[in-house]
């Protein structure tokens, strides 16, 4: 496999969509980086698994350590999206809400906000549950994204020769 290629990277421990970023990547052959504070049984010859040591964040900071620009990045963490985003990487949320440098500063100001309202007890409880609907969103965004990640790949590349006359 090509070193440089794109890879999708995913924070694992609470992904939902694990078996669909395999299925993707698969479809295109890309590479699979698995990071997690706990071993997942994922045996795919695409999926490489990376065990965090204990710690804050540590997971977090391989992810963010690790990413490359055009890597697609799978996280719920705004500040590690954020984190990704500062590298070029691609990152995006499993319910498939693609993070962008125009939109993760509104981002990362209502996640802090929601924080405060949780703690002063104005909003209790956590996002809503994960439904078939997300799943499907998800496979479908993370698809437009490699798609897209690939086809800016290839322009880079090959760009389209100039019409003769």
């Amino acid at each position: 496999m090509n070193d440089d290629a794109p890879r999708i990277l995913v924070d694992a421990d609470a992904c939902p969509v694990k078996d669909e970023v395999v299925r993707v990547a698969e479809r295109h052959g890309l590479a699979v980086v698995l990071v997690s504070n706990r071993w997942h049984r994922d045996d795919h010859y695409l999926v490489e698994k990376v065990v965090a040591p204990e710690g804050l964040d540590a997971a977090d900071d391989i992810i963010a350590e690790r990413a490359r620009a055009d890597d697609v990045v799978v996280t719920a963490d705004i500040p590690l999206a954020a984190r990704c985003l500062a590298k070029g990487a691609r990152p995006i949320d499993p319910r498939g809400r693609s993070f962008a440098e125009a939109n993760i500063g509104m981002q990362m100001a209502m996640r802090d906000l929601m924080k405060t309202l949780r703690e002063t007890g104005e909003v209790t409880g956590g996002p809503r549950s994960f439904t078939r609907q997300d799943r499907s969103r998800f496979l479908d965004g993370l698809e437009t994204l490699v798609c897209a990640v690939k086809r800016a790949r290839l322009t880079a590349v090959a760009p389209m020769p100039f019409p003769t006359e």
